[in-house]
Formats: C-alpha cells, structure tokens, sequence
C-alpha cells in the first residue's frame, strides 16, 4: 500500500502552511534585502539635502543618511568620496610609519625594546641545555658591561675632537645580542668595545647624547601631519550619516588643516633659532596663538557658518603669511650654511605642492569643464589630497635636515 495514503488530512494541511511560511520568509527577506539597497543607493547632485551640496559639478555617487555602519562599510564601496578617504588614509598610515622608524633609531627606543629579547636565543643554532651556565652568567654581568659601556663611552669622548659618526658603532653593541647568548660571545663584544677607543682616529668625534638636540619638535610634526590626515579621511567617509555629524565633522577636518599648519613650524623655527631661544619663543607663540585663535574660530557655530568664511579664508591666509617672518630671519642668520640650499630645496616643493593643490581645489578643475566624467576619480578634491601628501613628504626631508643641524650645532638637549 501507497503510505502517502496514511497521511491524514491534518498533517498534508501543517505541512502546506510550513511551506508557505517558509517561501512568505523567504520573499520577506529578499523584499527587505532589496528595500535596503534601494535605500542606500548612491544617488544625484539634485538629490542631495542642501547641507550636503558643495560641488555642483559633480553630479552622481553620492551617499546621504547613511546609518554609520554603512557608512563605514562604504570605504570598500566606489562612490565619490572613495579616493578622498583612501589618499589620505594612506598619507596616514605612510607617516605613522615614518614616525615609528624614526623612533626605532632612537637609542632610548631600541635598548628598551631590546629588553624584552636579551635573554632569547637569536640563533637558530643555539643550544639552550649546553649554554644554560653562560645565558645565567650574562644576565649577571649584564649590568656590569651596562657601567663599563658608559665609563667607555665618557673616555673616548673626552678624547676625541672632530665630528664623525663612531658613536653608532657604539650604539650597535646593544644590536649584536646574538652574541651575547655565551659568556664567549660577551667578553668578545666588550673587548672590541674598548679597542675602539685605541684605534679611533683623533680627527674623530662622538656626538654627546647630552648636547644632541630634542626631537620633540620633530615629532610634534608628525603627530601634526597625522592627525590631520586622519581627520579628513573620517570626515570624507562619516559625513554623509546626518547634518549635524557632518556639521562637526567639516570642524574637526578644518582644525586638522590649522593643527598640521601649526606643527610644521615647530622644526624649522626651533632647530635654526635654538641658540637664539628668545626668538625661538617669540615665533613658537605667535603660531601657536594665532592657531589656537583659528580653532576656537572653527568650533563656534556662528563663526563656521557661510557668513564667516572669508574671516576664515582670512586666518588661514594670515597663519601662511607669518611663516615668511622667520623664513626670512632664518636665511639671515644662516646665510653662509651650505644646508640653507637643501632645505631651501624642500620647503620650495613644499610650498609649490600646496599651492597647485590649492589652486585645484579652489578653481574645481577638472570637473567644472566636464560635469559628470570626474564624479569617481580624478575631481579637484581628491588632487589636491595628492599634493598635500606630497607637500607634507617635501616638508619631512626638510625636517630631517633642521634635526640634523640641531644636532651639529648643539644648543639643544636630548630627550
């Protein structure tokens, strides 16, 4: 006999109603699915609420009220803000690698780090059962090579007159632990220490970690740069949630600008007049204050608004301008320097990459003469997002060379 036929009537009937509720689900899902990405489309310039319509030239791939985690998730969408938020998010992530390796050559940084391998084998043919009697010696006479490398260093100092570059051969002792792993190894690395202060030529020199200058002006420029990229790769990608986020979003990338203007004077200013602290002083307040004035600026609400942007223009303009002071006190006082020409070199790119960028974001070039053909790549925005990188990188080298003759001329004191 068929056992379909022993199905009662009730159970075909339950069975029926599971399946339709299961398709009426599926439809529900599929209904819900499309409704959202209906929802969230890109959408046109004249779409757009009036918050949110600043470039009437380019006209598609717009987001508006997107909840933030679609927001967030579009970093991986194209839309017209994708490049804005990817150029400088590269910038960032390209300076906080450059900070990173520069805090990596600092010996402070690296003998600290050092500490958490020093009792590691950094070989792959150690044996750690036959040099267990020599890794227990080398942790004990650790902090004697510690005193013996500081008696050392101080002697050969005090020997030695003309500049050169021993003081990283000695730094690199705290470089070779491989070979501390036997007390063999040990008594061989602190004998080659000492045999440099006999075979040092007495033209050498080793920079005084005392008479090295800070970094801390250096770094405060990095810290500067970063921030501001940041900023502006958040607010390209959050400021499409609502008015109000992007109200204070526009603040924040607008307080990154005057941040990252104001900490690109803290290594020129500093390094060149650290023997002349009074002007060192006088220049590092007037940017400082006049910043802090442009900040204040931009998070008031009746300042930010339309009304006020060429007040805004103004400061900007005036934050620029100042910089010329010091340039040209600086080009006074150092005119016989042959690093004048160098970083005479990276401060002129600098200032010529902000310039086209500007120039380009201010004139809307390209898409103004092609409405529509630049809406995902290649606006104005997101060219003049290129030059401020470059300009940024140009501004970096210059950077490196004030440190560099912060150090060679020693006014200053190490941290």
């Amino acid at each position: 006999m068929d056992e379909t036929h022993l199905l009662s009537p009730d159970s075909t009937v339950a069975d029926n109603n599971k399946s339709k509720k299961k398709n009426k689900n599926k439809k529900k899902k599929i209904t819900q699915s499309r409704s959202k990405a209906k929802r969230y489309a890109l959408i046109t310039f004249e779409e757009l609420p009036e918050y949110m319509k600043d470039n009437e030239y380019i006209l598609n791939y717009y987001r508006a009220n997107w909840p933030l985690k679609e927001a967030l998730f579009s970093i991986v969408r194209w839309h017209n803000e994708t490049l804005n938020v990817w150029t400088h998010l590269i910038g960032f992530v390209l300076f906080l690698g450059l900070t990173v390796a520069n805090l990596m050559h600092m010996p402070q940084v690296r003998d600290f780090l050092s500490m958490f391998i020093r009792s590691f084998p950094m070989t792959a043919d150690t044996n750690v059962s036959h040099n267990s009697k020599d890794i227990f010696l080398v942790s004990h006479f650790y902090a004697h090579l510690n005193h013996l490398y500081i008696h050392v260093h101080t002697h050969i100092h005090s020997r030695i007159h003309t500049h050169t570059h021993v003081c990283v051969d000695l730094f690199q002792i705290w470089g070779l632990r491989k070979k501390y792993i036997t007390l063999e190894g040990l008594l061989q690395e602190t004998t080659k220490l000492i045999d440099l202060k006999q075979t040092a030529s007495p033209e050498m020199e080793i920079p005084s970690l005392e008479t090295a200058a800070a970094r801390w002006p250096f770094y405060i420029f990095l810290a500067g740069s970063m921030f501001c990229l940041l900023s502006s790769s958040i607010c390209h990608l959050f400021s499409c949630h609502s008015h109000y986020l992007n109200l204070f979003l526009v603040r924040i990338d607008y307080i990154g600008i005057t941040v990252m203007i104001i900490t690109s004077f803290f290594p020129p200013i500093y390094y060149i007049f650290q023997c002349n602290t009074h002007w060192q002083f006088i220049y590092l307040t007037g940017i400082t204050i006049m910043g802090t004035f442009t900040i204040v600026t931009m998070l008031s609400p009746s300042l930010s608004t339309s009304k006020y942007r060429p007040f805004r223009v103004f400061l900007f303009m005036a934050m620029g301008l100042f910089g010329i002071v010091p340039a040209i006190h600086g080009l006074i006082v150092n005119w016989n320097e042959p690093q004048q020409n160098i970083t005479l070199a990276y401060e002129s790119v600098m200032a010529l990459c902000y310039m086209i960028g500007t120039i380009f974001y201010v004139s809307r070039i390209p898409e103004r003469w092609k409405p529509g053909w630049f809406d995902l790549a290649g606006h104005s925005h997101q060219i003049f997002h290129v030059f401020v990188i470059f300009g940024a990188l140009a501004h970096y080298g210059a950077a490196l060379v004030f440190l560099e003759y912060g150090n060679k001329v020693g006014c200053g004191r190490s941290i």
